[in-house]
Formats: C-alpha cells, sequence, structure tokens
C-alpha cells in the first residue's frame, strides 16, 4: 500500500497577508537549563510518572480555531491545485467553515507558536487557554510558509508561557510527549522517544529539520509541543506519516530552534527574512567521494547567473563544505544554514575545488527577491517547476547529458494539463530562447507575458512542441 504524509492541518486554508502593528527588537522567552541531567528510572516501589513536570506545559497549549469565511475562495482553488497540499491532505466535497488546531505560549502577554496551515487564510482566529472556556480573538502577527510556522496574538496578560529546552541537545531515545489542544475537547498528552533527528527530503516544508518521534500525533494536536521528560519544549508538532490517515507512530516535529528564530523574526518584523545563495546543489554519494578529499559537504551543480554565488566566484563542481567556521554536512545542511545568514552581509565559505581547498567571500542576497516558484507556476498555466540536480535526475531517469527546467507536476484540470504537459518533461525553449535553468524561464516568461509563446520541451529523448498563453 502506497505511503502518504497526513499534514496535522485544518480542513480550510488559505492564505492572508496581516502585518505587525508593533514592532520588536528581542523576545523575552523564558528558558530551561540547556544541559539537563539524564536519570534512569528508581529501583524499589516507586512508581514512573511525569505528571507533575508536564503540568507546567500543559497550561501552556492552547486551542485555536481558525474561521474562513469563504470556502470557495481562489486561495482555496490554488492549494487544491498543488499536488503536495492534495498528497498531505483529502479535502471532503463539503468544506467546513472552521477548523481547529494547537499553539503553544511563548510570552506572559499573549504571543503563541503554531503551525502555519493551521491559520493560513483564516478571516477570524479564537484562542481558548487550558482551563477557561473564555474565547479570545487573536491577532494574526505573522506567518512563515516556508517553515510552516505562524505567531498570533492575544490580549491577555499573565499567561503561562512554556519553557524552551534546545533541541542542539536532544538525542536519539530521549522520552519525549506531545501536548495538544485538539478539537476542544481539553488538554491532551501521549508519550513516546525521539525516533530520528535531522529528517529532511520529508516533503512538508522548504526548510526541514525534523524530529522524529513516536509519541502519538493526531489531526488537530497540529501546532501543539514536543516536551522534553521535564516539560520544556523541544518542537513543534507539525505531521504524521500514515498509510490509512491514522497514526502510525511516524510523527514530525519543528525542532524548537528554529521556532526560537522563526518566532523571534515574526514578533520584530511581522516577517522572516534570509539568506539566498542562488545555487543548485547536491549531496556526495559514493561515486562522487572519489573526486573529494573532504568527505561531507554540498556540491554545486549550477548557478544562477549574477546571483551571490556566481558573483563570488563559486563554480559548478565546488564543494562547500565550511560557512563562517561552521561544518556542512550536506545540502540540507548547507540549506538550513545560508537561510539563517543575513541578507547583503558577508559571509566565509571555504570550499574545495579540483581538490584543492579555497576560501571565498559571498555576500548574501535576500531569499525575499526569489519570486520564482508560484509566479512562474500561475503563469505557464499550472505546472510544478525545478532547476535539474542529481537526485530529480535520478528520479525521472534522466540522462546526465539533460538540460533544461523539469516539470515535476502538472496541476489537474489546470492549462498545463489540457496543453498536454507531463511530469518529467523538461522545459528547453520557449519561442527562439532557449531555457537552460529558472532564471532563464523567469526572463522569458515576463517577456512574453499575456502573449501566445510556443513551450519546446524534452520528453525521454522526444522534442515536443505546445501552445499556451
Amino acid at each position: 500500500m502506497k505511503k502518504k504524509f497526513l499534514l496535522l492541518m485544518p480542513l480550510i486554508a488559505v492564505t492572508v497577508v496581516l502585518s505587525a502593528k508593533e514592532t520588536l527588537h528581542s523576545v523575552n522567552f523564558t528558558m530551561a537549563d540547556p544541559t539537563p541531567k539524564r536519570v534512569t528510572p528508581s529501583e524499589g516501589d516507586e512508581i514512573l510518572s511525569f505528571s507533575s513536570r508536564l503540568q507546567k506545559s500543559m497550561k501552556s497549549v492552547v486551542n485555536i480555531k481558525a474561521i474562513q469565511s469563504d470556502p470557495n475562495s481562489e486561495r482555496l482553488q490554488e492549494l487544491m491545485r498543488d499536488p503536495y497540499f492534495r498528497r498531505f491532505f483529502s479535502m471532503p466535497n463539503h468544506h467546513p467553515r472552521g477548523a481547529l488546531g494547537s499553539g503553544v505560549i511563548l510570552t506572559q502577554n499573549g504571543y503563541i507558536v503554531t503551525n502555519n496551515h493551521v491559520v493560513e487564510g483564516a478571516t477570524e482566529i479564537t484562542v481558548t487557554i487550558p482551563g477557561s472556556t473564555k474565547e479570545y480573538t487573536a491577532k494574526l502577527i505573522g506567518t512563515d510558509k516556508d517553515s510552516d510556522l505562524a505567531v498570533i496574538k492575544i490580549d491577555a496578560t499573565d499567561l503561562k508561557p512554556i519553557q524552551l529546552g534546545d533541541s542542539n541537545y536532544l538525542k536519539v531515545g530521549d522520552v519525549v510527549f506531545a501536548v495538544g489542544n485538539p478539537f476542544g475537547v481539553g488538554e491532551t498528552v501521549t508519550q513516546g522517544i525521539v525516533s530520528a533527528l535531522n529528517k529532511n527530503h520529508v516533503g512538508i516544508n522548504q526548510y526541514e529539520n525534523f524530529i522524529q518521534t513516536d509519541a502519538s500525533i493526531n489531526p488537530g494536536n497540529s501546532g501543539g509541543a514536543l516536551v522534553d521528560s521535564r516539560g520544556a519544549l523541544v518542537g513543534i508538532n507539525s505531521a504524521i506519516l500514515s498509510r490509512s490517515g491514522g497514526n502510525n507512530g511516524i510523527g514530525f516535529a519543528i525542532p524548537v530552534s528554529m521556532v526560537k528564530r522563526v518566532a523571534t523574526s515574526l514578533i520584530s518584523n511581522g516577517k522572516v527574512t534570509r539568506g539566498y545563495l542562488g545555487v543548485t546543489i547536491s549531496d556526495l554519494n559514493s561515486d562522487l567521494n572519489a573526486l573529494y578529499n573532504h568527505k561531507q559537504g554540498a556540491v554545486i551543480v549550477n548557478l544562477e547567473e549574477n546571483g551571490p554565488a556566481y558573483k563570488a566566484g563559486l563554480k559548478r563542481g565546488d564543494l562547500i563544505y565550511k560557512i563562517n567556521g561552521k561544518a556542512i554536512k550536506d545540502a540540507a545542511s548547507l540549506k538550513s544554514t545560508v537561510a539563517t545568514l543575513k541578507p547583503n552581509n558577508p559571509a566565509d565559505f571555504e570550499i574545495e575545488r579540483n581538490k584543492k581547498e579555497m576560501k571565498a567571500k559571498v555576500i548574501m542576497g535576500s531569499r525575499d527577491g526569489f519570486v520564482l516558484g508560484k509566479t512562474l507556476d500561475r503563469a505557464l498555466g499550472g505546472m510544478k517547476l525545478s532547476e535539474l540536480n542529481q537526485e530529480n535526475m535520478q528520479q525521472y531517469r534522466l540522462p546526465p547529458s539533460t538540460s533544461g527546467v523539469l516539470i515535476e507536476d502538472v496541476y489537474p484540470r489546470s492549462q498545463a494539463e489540457r496543453a498536454g504537459f507531463q511530469a518529467g518533461d523538461v522545459i528547453i525553449q520557449i519561442e527562439n530562447s532557449n531555457i537552460a535553468s529558472l532564471s532563464d524561464l523567469k526572463k522569458v516568461v515576463r517577456r512574453y507575458k499575456n502573449r501566445p509563446k510556443r513551450i519546446y520541451v524534452n520528453r525521454y529523448g522526444t522534442i515536443l512542441m505546445f501552445a499556451m498563453r
């Protein structure tokens, strides 16, 4: 039976953009001891219980109700065309107007973190805190789709903020608890262990560095807390891997290190600004290992023309193994590290080129200006596009000599589907312009905006032409 992911998401998820009215320069989180002692159960007639440790954290997890006023909105239709959305969640024929999730109190004065997909598109958000039936109207402070996190705020004082742990000190086998406030029935707790760390290639959000746990996470717990045996927050529950839609003991949580960084940015600025390098990257594999002295890092397979890496003199085939002294283990590690860098600031890169170590200073760009994704998806009539790299070329069994832009998916009932495009097609030319990268595609699409255009694709060695507006 085919596996599928289930995002712990509300039944309606549509985008609104609200800006923060207040600007803060720092957030005073309540921190737990970053280096706790690990102990084994005592012998004798004692009962091992975590009840007293979890009481505080349970008071910090709230119920969130997100209401969407127009279930037939344009954004909902867009989401339904998104193949990733369809993979994660099957929409019923009747779309309810409200959905429930959980959130975690960060500050005494009402800042609450949750998943972006819990509140995305909501025209009204209400919050119920533990031990009370009062509903608070919440204000959306900011969302970050790339990490699937959002911050909301209620007008309240003397709330019980959760203590933040340090996910960098987590170890596989540590006991953890998933705390939620689902469906308005009150707080719930399930127990498990940390099954794995630094999980990526899950396909849930842009920046993946998940904590995997077998603690039972169920719909409605989305946005709730994953806490250690002291009750300190180590992650925000986000998704489960499931064959049937039920819990099968594989859950994913966003680590608190990322939560802290994103929440601070959202509270301070209403958005998250990330560094941008302008490269396509790949992991080392057994074949590539013989070509490099360093056995960890990320290999550059393509560069955006005039992007930050290109301007700094980086080249295809360079192996990036350190940034600002921090070791880069693989492509996912590079992606996460670059995202933490500030745009327009220099960063020191250590690279290997032709088995020689080199250094380069890169002035980071801003991912805010990187607008290819959904814009091009719509401009080309409903298709998911990506740069060619070693991973997706192997996935679609494309020969190494293939060049162009890969069509990873074609949305059902879209203009692209009606025109005849298929997943695995490689766009090689539009009108008289050759296409070698997303950057090329972006320029050509702008040039032919709202005009008919001939698009040439390579379909497993056969060149086909389609006409689209």
